[in-house]
Formats: C-alpha cells, structure tokens, sequence
C-alpha cells in the first residue's frame, strides 16, 4: 500500500514518513503542492495525507486537483479548531481529516480505519512476480521452495522493491526506507542485508536471480521464472 505524504514541515514529514513506514506503508512524499502534483503523476499512490497549508498549490487546492484525476482517499491535516477548513476539505472531496498536533499512532489508526471503510485492503501484502510478500506477518510466499520467514527488515527491503515493479531502486532511498532516520544505516549493511536475504530466497545465492545489484545504482527484483 503506497501513501503520498504532503506537508512543507520538514521534520513532521520525516515522522510521518517513519511511523508510516515502521507500520508496513511504502511512503512518497512531497513538501509542496506542485511537487505533490508530480509525485502523484508519477508514483500513482493509493492513498494521500495533504496538509491544508502548503506553499505554491494549497492543500485545498490539491485535494481538488487530486480528486477530478482519482477516487484515492485523501486525508487533510488542519490546524485544531479552524472549522472552516474541515467543512472546506470534505467539500472538496477529502474523505477524513486530522488535526494537528497528533500522535503517529492516531494517524496510523485513522489511515487504517479510512482504507477498511473504503474497502482498500490494509498495507499488509504485496504482489510482484509470482511472488506474495506478507509484510505483517514476515513471510514470502510462492517461492519454488514454499513460503520463507524473513526479518522485519527484509521485509521491508522487498516490500520497497516490489512495490517498484522490477525496476531499479536507488541505494539511498532503500537505505531511507529500510532504516528510516536511524543513525549508521550505511551501504555496508544493506549488503549485509542483502545478503542474507539472497541465502533465504535464491536457489543459488552465489548467482542471484531474484534479487539483483544494479551496478553503481542500486538493486531490483526479478519476477520468478
């Protein structure tokens, strides 16, 4: 389940982002409304978190946007007590709205709770390839040797990888979103990571076939045979 994230706050995106993430989201975001705009176009997220005060395309703005182009769920962020922009929000399509401050947990309850109402499954599981990623409960299925348990962190390599389709995912974004703001994630460990996770999945792991390094790039998923 991939969520776009919109809020020019820097570090409140970073918990977001984080939170969202440790929750078995995959999270895009954007700090303003024309960057969401393209992220949008460019990610097609399943679901979206938009501040009401955005620089350049308003929130209100935004959400209108993003409802003549799809019927994703829109959750707005406002300010504590600014009933006009709660009415203004959900006339404009938004389908919930939080305000602020609030805690991760809260907002990973609303999220969830918004995509059960609007029958969207919960970030959970994963296709690509032939292969089932159950992120809660850490397994890999379809394997040609069954289903494999992983680590929370192996999880969340393959859920990043997956949900990219085969295509090659830079280092530093999987480092982002595998350690999230941890100090000491480095290029070191996530070959380590790698590693073992080839030991888990590859019928060779000394020629991997699944999962693949992208010289001076990054790695990619191959869908099974």
């Amino acid at each position: 389940m991939k969520i776009l994230v919109v809020d020019d706050d820097p570090d409140l995106l970073s918990v977001i982002e984080f939170a969202l993430q440790q929750a078995g989201f995959f999270v895009v975001k954007a700090a303003d409304g024309e960057s969401a705009l393209r992220v949008f176009e460019r990610e097609h997220p399943d679901l979206a978190v938009l501040d009401v005060n955005l620089p350049k395309v308003s929130g209100f703005e935004l959400a209108q946007r993003l409802r003549e182009k799809s019927a994703i769920p829109i959750m707005m962020l406002t300010v504590r007590g600014e009933e006009n922009d709660v009415v203004r929000a959900l006339s404009l399509g938004a389908d919930d709205y939080l305000t602020k401050p609030f805690s991760p947990k809260i907002l990973i309850a609303r999220i969830r709770a918004l995509l059960r109402r609007v029958g969207l499954e919960a970030a959970g599981t994963v296709e690509f390839g032939g292969m089932t990623l159950r992120v809660d409960e850490l397994t890999l299925e379809g394997l040609p040797a069954g289903a494999v348990r992983l680590t929370p962190l192996e999880a969340r390599l393959l859920q990043l990888l997956f949900a990219h389709g085969g295509r090659t995912v830079p280092t530093e974004r999987i480092l982002s979103h595998v350690w999230g703001n941890r100090a000491g994630a480095n290029r070191q460990l996530l070959k380590q990571l790698v590693h073992r996770l080839r030991n888990k999945i590859e019928p060779d792991p000394s020629e991997p076939r699944l999962l693949r390094t992208v010289p001076n790039a990054g790695y990619a998923v191959s869908p099974l045979s």
